[in-house]
Formats: C-alpha cells, sequence, structure tokens
C-alpha cells in the first residue's frame, strides 16, 4: 500500500491498478500457456484482501481535441437522431430480453416433462416391486447427469456465467471491469445453464439469470456489432464507449426483472437501488420503455405458445397470481403481526447468508479446480434429489385431489384420487410451488411437511448458491419464505380458532417477501415487484413494512447476500459514501505515488519502454511540460490514456514530419473499442524509436485534480459521483505528486472496530 510516507519504486505504480486484465493481461496469458501450471490443494484466502485483478471502466468522457472537434461539429438534428437511436435501442433490448425469458421458460417446461415422461414408468414400475432403492438412484443419477452438464459448460467454458450474475452486473454498473461479464458467450452460456440447473432439480430459479442475461444484451446491442463473431454492422457507433454502454447495460437489467416477474416499474426500481450507481432523468424513461417492451414481449409470445393469443396472461415467468380481498385483507391487529414475521426473515436471511460465507470461503480454498467445482455440482443434485424423495416416501401426506387432476410426479405414493403434498413442494418447479404455498385452500399442507420443507430446503438452497452453475436465489428464497410464512399461518389460524383473517396464504406472501429481504436487502424496488406480480396494491404497505423490518435485522448481523459475495471476490466496489470515520485521512496518504508521467512532446522509444514494463503497467499517464534547464518537471497539462497511445501505432504515424499518414479520428478509437491492441503487437523499429511524438492532440487537456491535502470523503466524492478512473493529485505548484484510483479508495472501509485498511494482492 502506498501513502504519503509510504513511498514505492516506479515499477510498483502497479498498485493503483491500472493493467487492463481483459486487454494485456490475456496477450501475456498467451505466451505463458506453455509453461506448467500448478494446482495447489489449498489457495489461502482472506474476505480482507483487495484484488489487482479488476481494473475500472473510464465512465468520465476525455475531452481530448478529437472529442471536442467532433462534438461541435454535431447540429441539433444529428442530436436528435441521437436520441432516437437510444429509444431504438431500448425497444430493441426489451424485445430480445423477452424472448430469451420465452426460449428458457418453454425448454424447461418441455425438457422438465420428458424427464418426468421417462422416469415415470420406470418408477412406478419399481415402486410396485418394491425396488425403491433403484427408483431413486435412477432419479438421483438423472438429475446429476443434467446438471453435470450445466456445470461442465460453466465451469470449462465460461466461469463469469456462474451464479445469477447479479453481483458482477452490479460491480460492472459501478465502475468495475470484469472480465467477458457481458461477452456474447457469457449470454449462451447463462441460458443453457439455467435451463439445465432448472431441470437437473436444483434449489434454484430462473428469474435472477434474466437480469445478467439482459444486460448482456443491452451491452451487445447498443455496439451495433458483435466482437466474439467479429461482425460489425456499422450502426451505432457513437455509443461506442464505456458511459453510454453503462446506461443501455442498466436498461437490460431491468428489462431482465421486468421479463421474470411481470414488472416493468419493479425493474426500473431493482436498477436504480441495487444496479445502477449513475443515474439521470432521461434514463428513467428509457428504462421505464425497455421494461414494458420486455413484458409485452414474453406476455405476447407465451400467450400464443399457451394458444391464448388473445388473452395476454403471461406477464412475466412468474405471476403469483390475484389474491381474493374479501378473504385476504388484512387489520389494523396483524400490522405487529407482519413486522415480527420480517424480525424473523431477518434473522433466517442474515443466517442463510452467514451459512453461504463460510461455504464460498471453503470453495475459493478447497474447490478452486474446474473438475471439483463439477463434482460438487453433480453431488448437490445427488442429494437434493435423494432428500427429496426420502421425504416424499416418508411424509405419505396425502390429501384429496379437489378439481383438476393432478400431474405427476406429485401422486407418488398415494392412492388414486389423492396427492402428495410434500411433492408439491419439492418436485414442482420451485415457481410453481411458491404460487401453490400462496393460493392452495386452508387445509392442503400438513404442519409437519411444511416444516420439514422448510429446514431442508433452506440449507440445499444456502449449499447450492454459489456452485458453478447457472442459478438464481430469488425464487428458492421465496420458495423457503412461503413455507415458513405459511406454516405460520396455519398456527395462527389454529389460536385464533380459524378466523377468516389468518389466511395462510396471505401469510404466505408475507414470509416470502420477508425471507427474500432478509437475504438480498432489497426494499423498494422488492416492494413494488410483490405487489406488481400480486397484481393488488393492498398489500404495498404490509410488504413495505416486512422489508424494511428483515433489512434493518438483517443488516444488523451479516451484510446482504450480492455485497457479501461482491467482498469475498475482492472487488474494489465503491460505496455511495466514504467511511463515516475517514476523515483524518488526506489525498497524500491515499494516492499512490510516485507517478509516471509523459512529456507534452516526447520521444517514442521512451513511450514504448514505458506501455512495454509489465511491472508498471498504467492505463492513465499524466502529461506534463517539460523544462530542459531543470531537473524537476514541471506542471500538469493533461492526462493520456493507454489505449490512445496504442491505437494504429500512432507515434509512428505522428513523429516523422516526412511522412504524410491519414489523421486519426476518434472513429478509429471506437472502432478499435473495448479490445485494443497489446504493446507485444506492435513494432516499432529503432529508428522509429528516435522519433519525438507530440500527444497534444490525444491527451485530456482538462483532467480532474484535487490538491494532497484535500480529505478523503472529499477525494471519494468527486470519484464516486463522476466516475473517474483517475484523479491526479497536485501540490500547490501544479505539480504532479500523485495518482488516485479506485483501488485506493476501496481499500478503506468501516470494520467492527473502526476504520480499517485492506490489504492488496494479485489474486
Amino acid at each position: 500500500s502506498a501513502g504519503g510516507s509510504r513511498q514505492l519504486t516506479s515499477s510498483s505504480f502497479l498498485r493503483i491498478g491500472q493493467l487492463s486484465n481483459v486487454d494485456l493481461n490475456e496477450d501475456i496469458r498467451e505466451l505463458e500457456t506453455d509453461l506448467p501450471r500448478q494446482h495447489p490443494n489449498e489457495i489461502p484466502h482472506n474476505e480482507k484482501l483487495l484484488s489487482l485483478k479488476y481494473e475500472s471502466l473510464d465512465y468520465d468522457n476525455s475531452e481530448n481535441q478529437l472529442f471536442l472537434e467532433e462534438e461541435r461539429r454535431i447540429n441539433h438534428t444529428a442530436f436528435r437522431t441521437v436520441e432516437i437511436k437510444r429509444w431504438v435501442i431500448c425497444a430493441m433490448i426489451g424485445i430480445l430480453t423477452g424472448l430469451v425469458a420465452c426460449f428458457i421458460d418453454i425448454v424447461v417446461e418441455n425438457l422438465a416433462g420428458l424427464k418426468y415422461h421417462v422416469v415415470k414408468g420406470n418408477i412406478d414400475k419399481f415402486t410396485e416391486k418394491g425396488g425403491l432403492s433403484f427408483s431413486l438412484l435412477l432419479w438421483a443419477t438423472l438429475n446429476a447427469s443434467v446438471v453435470m452438464v450445466g456445470s461442465v459448460i460453466v465451469a470449462f467454458i465460461e466461469p463469469v456465467a456462474a451464479g445469477s450474475g447479479i453481483p458482477q452486473i452490479k460491480c460492472y454498473l459501478n465502475g468495475v471491469k470484469i472480465p467477458h461479464v457481458v461477452r456474447l458467450k457469457t449470454l449462451l452460456i447463462k441460458v443453457c445453464g439455467v435451463i439445465l440447473s432448472v431441470v437437473g432439480g436444483l434449489a434454484v430459479g430462473k428469474e435472477g439469470p434474466m437480469i445478467h442475461s439482459g444486460a448482456v444484451i443491452a451491452a451487445g446491442i447498443s455496439q451495433g456489432r458483435s466482437t466474439s463473431l467479429k461482425r460489425d454492422f456499422k450502426i451505432f457507433e457513437y455509443f461506442r464507449r464505456d458511459t453510454e454502454k453503462r446506461d443501455f447495460v442498466s436498461a437490460g437489467a431491468a428489462a431482465g426483472v421486468s421479463a421474470a416477474f411481470g414488472a416493468p416499474v419493479g425493474g426500473v426500481l431493482f436498477s436504480l437501488e441495487e444496479g445502477a450507481s449513475f443515474w439521470n432523468q432521461f434514463l428513467t424513461w428509457r428504462i421505464f420503455f425497455a421494461s414494458m417492451i420486455s413484458t409485452f414481449t414474453l406476455n405476447s409470445v407465451l400467450s400464443v405458445y399457451h394458444g391464448n393469443a388473445w388473452d395476454l396472461s403471461s406477464p412475466g415467468l412468474i405471476n403469483f397470481g390475484r389474491f381474493d380481498n374479501e378473504k385476504m385483507g388484512y387489520t389494523i391487529q396483524e400490522i405487529p403481526i407482519f413486522i415480527f414475521m420480517g424480525v424473523v426473515g431477518g434473522i433466517l436471511g442474515a443466517l442463510f447468508n452467514a451459512l453461504n460465507y463460510w461455504l464460498t470461503m471453503f470453495r475459493i480454498r478447497y474447490i478452486h479446480r474446474p473438475c471439483l467445482q463439477v463434482v460438487e455440482a453433480m453431488l448437490v443434485a445427488a442429494v437434493t434429489a435423494t432428500v427429496g424423495f426420502v421425504m416424499i416416501y416418508c411424509s405419505r401426506d396425502c390429501q384429496p385431489i379437489q378439481g383438476s387432476t393432478v400431474a405427476y410426479p406429485l401422486q407418488l405414493f398415494c392412492a388414486d384420487g389423492e396427492y402428495n403434498s410434500m411433492a408439491t413442494a419439492f418436485f414442482n418447479t420451485p415457481e410453481k410451488s411458491v404460487v401453490n404455498l400462496f393460493h392452495d385452500p386452508p387445509g392442503s399442507y400438513n404442519p409437519m411437511t411444511l416444516g420439514m420443507f422448510t429446514l431442508m430446503y433452506f440449507f440445499l438452497a444456502c449449499w447450492t448458491y454459489g456452485l458453478t452453475v447457472s442459478a438464481g436465489v430469488f425464487i428458492p428464497s421465496l420458495l423457503i419464505g412461503a413455507a415458513w410464512g405459511r406454516l405460520f399461518g396455519i398456527s395462527l389460524s389454529y389460536l385464533t380458532k380459524g378466523s377468516i383473517w389468518a389466511d395462510p396464504g396471505k401469510y404466505a406472501l408475507m414470509g416470502a417477501a420477508a425471507q427474500l429481504g432478509g437475504i438480498v436487502r432489497m426494499t423498494l424496488s422488492l416492494t413494488v415487484i410483490m405487489m406488481e406480480a400480486t397484481g393488488n396494491v393492498t398489500y404495498g404497505f404490509p410488504i413495505m413494512l416486512v422489508l424494511m423490518t428483515a433489512k434493518i435485522v438483517g443488516d444488523y448481523f451479516v451484510e446482504g447476500l450480492y455485497d457479501m459475495h461482491i467482498q469475498l471476490q475482492s472487488v474494489p466496489f465503491l460505496h455511495w459514501e466514504a467511511p463515516v470515520t475517514s476523515h483524518s485521512l488526506t489525498a497524500r496518504e491515499v494516492m499512490s505515488t510516485p507517478v509516471t508521467c509523459l512529456r507534452r512532446i516526447e520521444r517514442v522509444g521512451t513511450v514504448v519502454d514505458i506501455l512495454s514494463d509489465t511491472s508498471s503497467n498504467h492505463n492513465g499517464f499524466p502529461v506534463v511540460e517539460s523544462n530542459p534547464d531543470a531537473t524537476q518537471v514541471a506542471g500538469l497539462r493533461g492526462l493520456i490514456l493507454r489505449s490512445q497511445l496504442l491505437k494504429h501505432k500512432v507515434f509512428v504515424e505522428r513523429a516523422n514530419l516526412s511522412l504524410v499518414q491519414r489523421r486519426l479520428k476518434l472513429k478509429d478509437f471506437r472502432d478499435a473499442y473495448p479490445r485494443f491492441p497489446p504493446i507485444q503487437s506492435i513494432h516499432v523499429s529503432q529508428d522509429e524509436r528516435e522519433c519525438m511524438i507530440d500527444l497534444s492532440e490525444f491527451m485530456n487537456p482538462s483532467p480532474y485534480t484535487v490538491p494532497q491535502e484535500a480529505s478523503l470523503p472529499r477525494v471519494f466524492k468527486l470519484c464516486r459521483a463522476l466516475g473517474l478512473r483517475h484523479l491526479v493529485v497536485v501540490d500547490n505548484r501544479n505539480e504532479v505528486v500523485g495518482m488516485v484510483t479506485r483501488k485506493d479508495l476501496a481499500r478503506y472501509r468501516l470494520g467492527k472496530e473502526g476504520l480499517e485498511e485492506l490489504s492488496l494482492a494479485q489474486t
């Protein structure tokens, strides 16, 4: 760590984290593929680390001469055209996100039906003969095989597709460059992986990954090309920069929520509350438009698929169904009961997060090889199937079928005309199980059945989250909460001797909200999502009470699940405010120093040597004016980025005045975005090394600076609010004395014993 009194060598400037993990490191790794790789049995990991492998995105536009010249040429009509294109892109994001959600839903439904059809005859056959062990083995093997395929494609092809992807998108929108997070390959693996995870019977949902899928779709559409497919459609070129892509990714995340829950307003609020770190009023309407289009597309396609094209009765992947106001209203005396349920949800959510925290630490240390990750996923699938099968057999909780027939396997171990209530919870898709717990009439579930299911599913869901599979935690959390909430409602109905206000379905809804809120700590957005998914604004106030209570109680013990996993991955995430006790620190103590600077007119060989030095790979260089008569470097003149130095061997094209070369335009940089060539791919002759280069045209002549006496909260606020990647620290003579970047700020946080400083590691 560098500070005012802790001087670093020039090569240790790497600590400020300016080496692009996607651009340069990938090329370096290609040169090291022939070296033998060692796989230690244990990887030491400390949660109080900050990783140097994560880089920042350039959310602040570099206002160099090229940028200013282009902006000045654009007239009012051109700006209106750009605005229309933004709306067109948002519409395309909504349509494609809705179509991806439809594809996932339809494929899951058909594959799950095929799985049940394959095993039905065998289970019936062997169950009649008393061969339950073979039936169980068949069921567990089939589920484990499906999950194995889903885990293999994630572990060996694209590990960033694991989980729901919400923490990664949250980091991206915060300004952290997560490698491959918005690639086309990631989307394909995500979609296939979540289908296989759900069909494999894991305690997962397909709603959470829709947020990541929508974000990837938005990132691709907004650029008008695919770098993975090497296809450029020559459209939307103006948006090829981090700032514009960030806003569209926010819209994609909202469209994903909207498609998942049929909640366009909830999607906008989710992106605002949990996702986006930067927001503006113009963005709100565009994101809402994308969310509405996403919901409408999903609704239209699924309605046609289900044979009721004019009905439009499928607004989201999950629909909680409408609640009867007469039977399920609430009274004033129930308010304390709802608050109590929020307390229970907060405690159970904190327990869930704490258990998952230690499990994740164990995985990071010991289960870091892809083959071990696949084996663990198969083990969890087999255990989940075994636990469900055994609990269904042991409970024999058979209830008479009322109304329509119940599909297999919900009639396991029951006579004709009956169904197994434990099977409705375990062997339905989690979405259907949640709806059943909300709407099944009183008396449909045995309290012992609900208690056993809640306990087992709680630990199975906790074990499942963090596996190397594509899966979400939204629906499992809702299912756990709905189960103990209905159990609470049954107990309350028993104590009140069947009072009409003590309807178990209502308390299942409140329990679901309490459990999900206790795990992910969402408040405003989750309140609106639950209201839109139930189609009943009556429950707005009690749901809000439950969620606020769950968040307050849960935050007292541990962080929310997403923030916890961001911390465990050692990501330099910047929260809304600096630590409250950090006013004693100044920029002089926080900054990295000394800084490698470039002169405004620099020798090509010097530039190449600096860019080639792998021990000090900066991404931003202060440009200073050099005084030939003095040894000290003069004042700051600007800031230039690595990508601007690398593009098209610009220092050679512009260096020799006898060479008449095409003048670079801003379009040249946008065409190369986001993968600029590494310095190793550029050949510079000895004669070219002696040429001189003028950096004035490409540098940003007005970079943000801060005096070295500025307090840490002031520096933090400037970097966080403006999305800065580099903040130059100057003295009273405007000479560069240091540089502040994301990692310099993120390494300070408020711990249990006050302000603590995290260690930096190349993990």
